[in-house]
């Protein structure tokens, strides 16, 4: 009896544990809401929230039209698109190469693109910017599409490699003595039970890439690869003293990444989990 009553007493402190860290995440997107709606006199009111007096729906009007949010919608989407293709088809081939053929130098090339993770961006972002440049890269969609995908291999190459360790060797053996190639082992044979890593790889890249601003910012000077991110700094100059309409900007460029993470969670969660157990 005291026992059951230890592990209830356990298991209430751990849920209110995780509402308390669940409403410290959450609240600057709730704070973030709340004023965009509002107006921007409203923001110096007393209160962390605001009921505002008049909903404002007009905020997200000036941002939707005014900021041009088509335009960085459709690069957005685009750019994280391919980013995740490339991604998830580079790291399912790149995983294999190492898991599965022998060669010798395997091991070495597995663990120097794994160890890319511990990279930081900052440190990259001159020596990319040089070499764009000199390649006259700067200002198009490879000046962003390379380094996503660059920086999202590793993560990528860890999850698929502890996926493929756990695929039968024997299935393999048998579509070789069935006369399938090797592009066809992997693709055909190989892939289809990849499914829950592809999706955590998939959503992982566009996430991660999708909020991106510091390489944006250094390798597109030109409007016509800006993604959403990069709209909200020339809204914030446009509109300097509309806090409302900024925030509004705030909350159109973050709401997608938030649909895609609420619909999809379960599926981070999943892949992950299955990852490390079998990896």
């Amino acid at each position: 009896m005291m026992r059951e009553n230890n592990k209830r007493a356990a298991k209430i402190i751990l849920w209110i544990v995780l509402i308390f860290v669940a409403i410290i995440q959450l609240f600057p997107l709730i704070w973030l809401v709340d004023f965009s709606l509002g107006s921007s006199n409203e923001m110096f009111t007393n209160g962390l929230l605001i009921i505002p007096r008049k909903i404002r729906w007009d905020n997200y009007v000036k941002a939707f039209v005014d900021g041009n949010f088509l335009h960085y919608l459709r690069n957005s989407v685009l750019i994280n698109t391919l980013a995740v293709i490339l991604v998830v088809v580079i790291s399912i081939m790149a995983a294999f190469a190492c898991v599965r053929m022998r060669w010798k130098l395997s091991g070495l090339v597995s663990t120097m693109l794994v160890m890319g993770m511990m990279i930081p961006i900052h440190a990259t972002l001159l020596p990319n910017y040089k070499i764009y440049n000199m390649l006259h890269l700067t200002d198009t969609i490879w000046a962003l599409l390379i380094p996503y995908v660059a920086f999202s291999l590793p993560q990528g190459m860890f999850l698929m490699t502890g996926f493929i360790q756990s695929v039968p060797k024997e299935l393999e053996e048998a579509a070789v003595m069935d006369g399938c190639g090797i592009y066809r082992i992997v693709f055909q044979i190989v892939t289809p039970l990849l499914k829950p890593s592809i999706a955590t790889v998939a959503i992982m890249t566009f996430l991660n890439n999708w909020n991106e601003f510091m390489m944006a910012s250094t390798y597109l000077s030109t409007p016509a690869w800006k993604t959403l991110p990069f709209s909200v700094l020339e809204f914030t100059g446009e509109y300097s003293s509309n806090y409302a309409v900024q925030f509004a900007v705030m909350a159109l460029t973050a709401a997608p990444a938030v649909i895609v993470y609420i619909i999809l969670n379960k599926h981070i969660t999943k892949g992950v989990a299955m990852g490390a157990i079998k990896g």
